[in-house]
C-alpha cells in the first residue's frame, strides 16, 4: 500500500504535468514550475528538480535547454490521439474495484466496482473515460472486454440446492462462478476443482462455468500443488505423445557427433549442483598451461544437438519456456529422458557440450576466450555442501582444483562488485517433507562460497557469449540475438526508497550509478537479521526494474554488465536454447535471424518465467501455512515486518513464516496507523508497534484457502 508521502509525490507529478499541458509549447525551469503551482509548489519544492528529470527520462518532458523543460513532441502527439476511449489491461482488486493500465496514458484509470462490467483480472478491455476535473485522477468505466486473459479458474465447490458455485482461490477474482448441475462433472460439496467460464453476458451477475477436472479434497498435497499449477495455467505433466517422441532420442554418441569438437575427456572436470538435482547442465574443467596460467572450461549441455528445430520437443520447450520449481517437485521443461539422462552431464559418461573456455593467469586476468562445441567426461558429481567442506578444510577430492577455482571466483566477484554490481543474497526457504508432502521442518538455504564459485563462472560465460555477438566493430551491422536485460531503476521509485529508509536510519546515495549500487549493497548488509530486512529487501527489489529477455540490448544494470545473456541452463530455460542456436548459426556464417520472431519468443519466455516464479511463491506460502496449522495456540518470538491500516505483519524468527495481527483483534486499545513513521499507535495508551520491533505472538488461525496466517499479541 502506498504511503502518504508516495501519494503526495504521485499527485505532485500529475499537477506538474498539467502545468506543462496548459501551455504545451512553453519551457519552464523548476522555479517557474514551483511558482505556477502556488502553495503546493512551495510546500514540495525539494522534490521538483528530481521530478522534472524523472519526467524527462519517462519521455513526458524534454530538456530543451540546460535546466529548462517542455513537453516532448512524442507525448504531445500521443495526447492528441487520445479520445474518450482507451484500451488497456485490467488490474482487479479483491474488493471488486480495478485499475486499467494503458500505453495511451501515463496514469492508470480508476474503475469503481460498479463500473467494471464483465471484465476480470488481466483482461484487455475498452474503457470510456469520464470527464476529468483539474488535478484529479482519471476515472472511467469498462464498456467492452476485448480479450480474456484466462477462462480457467481453481476453487472450491459450494452447493446451494440444485445448483452450485465455484469459490475461486485467486484474490484477484472477486466473483463466484455459477455451475449448473449438468456441468458439475461429478464434483461434490467442498471439493477443489478446475472450472472454465463458458459465458458471461448481460444480465447475468455471475459467469456461467463448468467443472473440467475434479482435483479432490482441499489440504491434500497433490490437490494443492496441482491447483497452484492450474491457477497459473502451467503444465503438470507431458502428453504421452511427447514422452514417446523423447524416447526416440538416441543416447549413443557417434563418431560423426564428435567430429569437429574439442576433446576435454582427459581433462579434470566435475559438476557442482544441489544434492537433490538430477539435471546437470553445467560442468567446470581446469588444467594448468604453465607456471602462471590455467585454462578453465565452462561446459554446458548441448541440448540443441538433440532437440531439433521444428520438432515436437522444440515446440514443447518453446511453449513451456522454463522448468517450474514448486516446494515438493520439479516440472521440467523437457521430458526426463532428455533432462535427466541424455543431456544431463552425469559423471563418467561422455557428453556433448557447448563450452566457453577461459585462459586465466594467476592475477585472474582473462588472457583468451574460446567458444565452441566440445565433448567431456565428468570425473565426479559434487553437491554444494561437499564442495563447501573442501573449501573450508582444504582437503578432499580435487581440493587443489576446487581451491584454485574458488580463488579465481572470489577475485572475479570482487571486481564485479567494484564495477557496480548489486549483491542480492536472499535466504531461500526450504522444507523437509514426509512421504505425503507434509512439512516436518523449515530450514534456510544460504549462498555460500560453493554457490558463488559456480555463479561467478556461469556469469562469466554468459557475459562472454553476449559480447561475442553483441560487441560489433565499426561499420558492422548488429545481428539479432537474445539478451538478458535489466534496466536502470526508476528515479521516482529510487527517491521514494531513499526517503523511506532515511526514516529508519539508513542512507542511500542516488547521484551516480556506482553510488546507487554501493548504497544498495550497504543497505542490504546493514538490515540482515533485523525486523525490517524483508520489507527493505522487497522495496529495494521493487525499485529495480525486472530482468527479462529481449533482442534489444540495454545491458544488465544489476550485474553491471553491458552485454549479458543466458547460455548456461538450456535443459531448464528455452532462451538458452535460442542462444545456443543463434551462436552456432552465426559461427558458421548465417545471416541475421528475424528479430520480430525472436522478440516474440523473448516476450513469451519472460511471461512464463514470471508465472513460474509466482507459482513457486504460492507453493512456499501454502507450505508455511500448512506447517503452522498444527501449532494453533502456540507462542513464538517475532519481528514486525510491515504495518498497514489493517494490521501488523509479523515474521516468526525461527522459521520466517509471516502472518498478520489484525488491528480489529487488538482489544486493549483503539489502534491506528501512523504511515509516516511506520508504526501503529494506541489512541489512549500511546503504545506503539513499530517496523522492525520485537513482538511475541500466538498463532490464531491458519487459512489454507487464502494461504494466510492470523496471529494475536501475547
Amino acid at each position: 500500500m502506498a504511503s502518504k508521502k508516495e501519494n503526495i509525490k504521485k499527485e505532485l507529478r500529475e499537477k506538474v504535468i498539467r502545468v506543462f499541458e496548459s501551455v504545451p509549447r512553453q519551457t519552464f525551469n523548476y522555479k517557474q514550475v514551483i511558482k505556477s503551482l502556488g502553495e503546493t509548489g512551495k510546500e514540495h519544492k525539494k522534490y521538483m528538480s528530481g521530478l522534472l528529470y524523472s519526467l524527462a527520462k519517462e519521455g513526458v518532458l524534454i530538456e530543451a535547454y540546460k535546466g529548462k523543460f517542455k513537453l516532448s513532441p512524442a507525448y504531445l502527439e500521443k495526447q492528441k490521439q487520445i479520445g474518450p476511449f482507451i484500451e488497456g489491461v485490467v488490474d482487479m482488486k479483491q474488493t471488486g474495484k480495478a485499475y486499467v493500465i494503458s500505453d495511451d496514458l501515463l496514469d492508470d484509470v480508476r474503475i469503481s466496482s460498479n463500473n467494471t462490467g464483465y471484465a476480470l483480472h488481466g483482461d484487455v478491455v475498452k474503457v470510456r473515460l469520464f470527464p476529468r476535473r483539474k488535478n484529479q485522477k482519471i476515472d472511467g468505466e469498462i464498456i467492452k472486454v476485448l480479450k480474456r486473459s484466462k477462462n480457467i479458474f481453481v476453487g472450491v465447490i459450494q452447493r446451494t440446492g440444485n445448483f452450485a458455485f465455484l469459490l475461486p482461490d485467486s484474490k484477484s477474482m472477486p466473483i463466484d462462478i455459477f455451475i449448473a448441475p449438468e456441468n458439475l462433472n461429478g464434483a461434490k460439496e467442498g471439493e477443489k476443482v478446475i472450472a472454465e467460464i463458458l459465458d458471461w453476458s448481460p444480465p447475468s451477475k455471475n459467469p456461467f462455468g463448468r467443472v473440467v477436472e475434479v482435483l479432490g479434497e482441499p489440504g491434500n498435497n497433490e490437490v494443492e500443488m496441482h491447483a497452484i499449477l492450474a491457477e497459473y495455467n502451467l503444465p503438470s505433466r507431458f502428453d504421452p505423445v511427447v514422452e514417446k517422441e523423447a524416447e526416440k532420442v538416441s543416447e549413443t554418441i557417434s563418431k560423426e557427433d564428435i567430429s569437429g569438437r574439442r576433446d576435454f575427456r582427459k581433462i579434470t572436470t566435475f559438476t557442482i549442483d544441489p544434492a537433490d538435482a538430477k539435471d546437470f547442465d553445467d560442468a567446470l574443467s581446469i588444467q594448468q598451461i604453465n607456471d602462471s596460467t590455467w585454462e578453465v572450461g565452462v561446459h554446458i549441455a548441448d541440448v540443441t544437438h538433440y532437440v531439433k528445430p521444428k520438432s515436437l520437443l522444440e515446440q514443447i520447450a518453446r511453449e513451456r519456456a522454463t522448468s517450474i520449481y514448486l516446494v515438493d517437485r520439479t516440472i521440467p521443461m523437457l521430458p526426463e529422458k532428455l533432462s535427466n539422462l541424455v543431456c544431463s552431464l552425469r559423471p563418467n559418461e561422455d557428453k556433448l557440450c557447448y563450452s566457453v573456455v577461459f585462459t586465466i593467469n594467476e592475477q585472474t586476468r582473462i588472457l583468451k576466450k574460446w567458444i565452441g562445441k566440445t565433448i567431456i567426461n565428468s570425473n565426479h558429481r559434487f553437491n554444494y555442501d561437499a564442495v563447501q567442506d573442501i573449501i573450508e578444510s582444504g582437503t578432499g577430492l580435487f581440493h587443489d582444483e576446487i581451491g584454485l577455482l574458488n580463488g579465481f571466483a572470489v577475485r572475479i566477484r570482487e571486481k564485479r562488485m567494484r564495477n557496480g554490481a548489486i549483491d542480492f543474497e536472499r535466504q531461500e526457504v526450504k522444507f523437509k517433507l514426509d512421504k505425503d508432502g507434509k512439512p516436518l521442518e523449515v530450514y534456510f538455504k544460504d549462498q555460500k562460497e560453493a554457490h558463488k564459485l559456480i555463479e561467478e563462472f556461469m556469469l562469466l560465460a554468459n557475459k562472454a557469449v553476449a559480447e561475442r555477438i553483441g560487441k560489433i566493430r565499426e561499420g558492422q551491422k548488429p545481428k539479432t540475438f537474445v539478451y538478458r536485460v535489466h534496466d536502470i531503476p526508476n528515479p521516482e521509485k529510487l527517491n521514494t526508497l531513499a526517503t523511506f529508509v532515511e526514516k529508519l536510519g539508513y542512507k542511500i546515495k542516488t547521484d551516480t550509478r556506482n553510488n546507487i549500487a554501493k548504497s544498495f549493497n550497504r543497505l542490504l548488509y546493514d538490515t540482515r537479521g533485523k525486523g525490517e530486512e524483508n520489507m527493505i529487501e522487497t522495496l529495494t527489489i521493487r525499485t529495480m526494474a525486472k530482468a527479462e529477455y529481449s533482442t534489444v540490448n540495454i545491458g544488465h544494470y544489476g550485474l553491471a554488465f553491458d552485454h549479458y545473456t543466458h547460455f548456461t541452463s538450456p535443459i531448464r530455460r528455452y532462451p538458452d536454447m535460442m542462444v545456443h542456436r543463434l551462436l552456432h548459426a552465426y559461427d558458421f556464417g548465417s545471416a541475421s535471424a528475424d528479430q520480430g520472431v525472436y522478440e516474440e519468443h523473448c516476450q513469451h519466455a519472460s511471461q512464463m518465467e514470471r508465472l513460474a516464479q509466482e507459482a513457486e511463491r504460492e507453493s512456499v506460502k501454502y507450505k508455511q501455512v500448512e506447517f503452522m496449522s498444527d501449532k494453533i495456540g502456540e507462542e513464538f518470538e517475532g519481528l514486525i515486518s510491515g504495518v498497514s491500516k489493517w494490521g501488523i505483519y509479523v515474521e516468526i524468527k525461527q522459521n520466517k513464516c509471516e502472518g498478520m495481527v489484525r488491528l480489529r483483534d487488538m482489544e486493549d486499545d483503539n489502534y491506528f496507523l501512523d504511515e509516516d513513521n511506520f508504526r501503529v499507535i494506541g489512541y489512549n495508551t500511546q503504545k506503539e508497534y513499530k517496523l522492525g520491533g520485537p513482538v511475541r505472538i500466538r498463532i490464531k488461525r491458519a487459512d489454507f484457502l487464502k494461504k494466510e496466517l492470523d496471529f494475536e499479541i501475547c
